[in-house]
């Protein structure tokens, strides 16, 4: 049953890039002292003896620092091979993606740029599926994919559909006119985000922002 399983396979993909394996290990720390923060500005804020909040604001400082060291240190390492540097910048030209989101996109998703955008958007679980049955028509949802990249998407496009990107500020607005919910249309937003991070790749030209909004829609 396997080698007819096997026999049957049209397309051989290729085997994810081995360099990426410790880089994605390296991100995983820096997304776990990431959640420390967050953990530590919680433990801050209900705190109310002075001593203790200074406490915590000093080791929120301390892990910031040690943050800030770490990503300067992965993104230097991945710069060191000039065709994954080549692909961090085109990632990181796209508005509202920043050096962080760029790098856990690249060693997330190795197929960005060599994928379909739906590919990509189911990678990275951010693909609707209907929940259809006979004559029931259920919501559309999200499922599967690559947690962390979701989760990083997801917090790229907050920040990027209000201040940093035209075209997800714009698409933020639109879905909220019509009563879409919040997190709905932040999920819409980070998978727009994907599909331009994908494009761009693709293409092998940076993102600009004066691109008509019609031709950036056309390939996303």
């Amino acid at each position: 049953m396997i080698a007819a399983c096997t026999a049957a396979i049209k397309k051989i993909h290729a085997p994810p890039d081995d360099r990426l394996a410790p880089f994605a290990a390296r991100m995983t720390l820096i997304e776990q002292l990431t959640d420390q923060v967050v953990c530590y500005k919680c433990y801050r804020e209900g705190c109310r003896e002075a001593q203790i909040q200074q406490f915590w604001k000093a080791e929120i400082a301390r892990l910031n620092k040690l943050l800030r060291a770490e990503l300067k240190d992965l993104a230097a390492a991945i710069r060191q091979h000039r065709d994954l540097a080549k692909r961090l910048d085109l990632i990181e030209s796209v508005d509202g993606v920043g050096l962080k989101t760029a790098v856990a996109i690249l060693v997330r998703m190795p197929e960005i740029g060599r994928v379909t955008r739906e590919q990509a958007a189911a990678l990275a679980g951010l693909a609707p599926f209907d929940d259809d049955s006979s004559m029931h028509s259920g919501i559309r949802h999200i499922g599967g994919g690559r947690e962390r990249l979701r989760g990083s998407l997801y917090n790229a496009a907050l920040a990027a559909a209000f201040h940093w990107n035209p075209q997800l500020i714009a698409l933020y607005k639109r879905l909220t006119r019509v009563g879409k919910p919040h997190k709905l249309v932040l999920i819409a937003c980070a998978r727009k985000l994907l599909i331009f991070v994908n494009t761009v790749v693709e293409r092998g030209t940076p993102w600009t922002s004066t691109a008509p909004p019609l031709v950036i829609g056309k390939v996303a």
